[in-house]
């Protein structure tokens, strides 16, 4: 039996918010929507157009307060070829939330507190 990863999930709270931000930040764009029959919840995949994976956004009509991270430890991880450009991108869109230097990586953080790790692609 072989497993392979098939995508993530983050529920976030304003999805036209989300889409916009994963489209402007990461250059991810929508790759299939699933919207419940009762209008309660839509699901949207998004893709990097080169992997196979994907990043599900849920979006749930009836949740009006922000998600609660707890500790916030979790993340995905982005590699990018220019990571200079990427880091300046981050900086003007003001989601940077940390960076660590020495390792040569930084975190960006979508509208709804999830951190996203940004690396070079070449790694040294």
């Amino acid at each position: 039996m072989k497993f392979r990863f098939s995508h993530n999930n983050l529920n976030v709270l304003d999805l036209k918010k989300s889409l916009k931000f994963y489209k402007d930040a990461l250059g991810l764009k929508e790759v299939r929507r699933k919207n419940a029959a009762d209008g309660s919840f839509t699901l949207v995949f998004l893709a990097d157009g080169v992997t196979p994976h994907t990043l599900e956004l849920t979006w749930l009509r009836a949740r009006m307060g922000k998600y609660d991270l707890g500790d916030n430890e979790v993340h995905l991880a982005f590699t990018v070829a220019d990571f200079a450009a990427a880091h300046e991108l981050h900086k003007k869109m003001g989601c940077v939330c940390f960076e660590n230097e020495a390792m040569g990586i930084y975190f960006i953080e979508d509208p709804d507190g999830y951190w996203l790790e940004i690396l070079p692609e070449k790694r040294e």
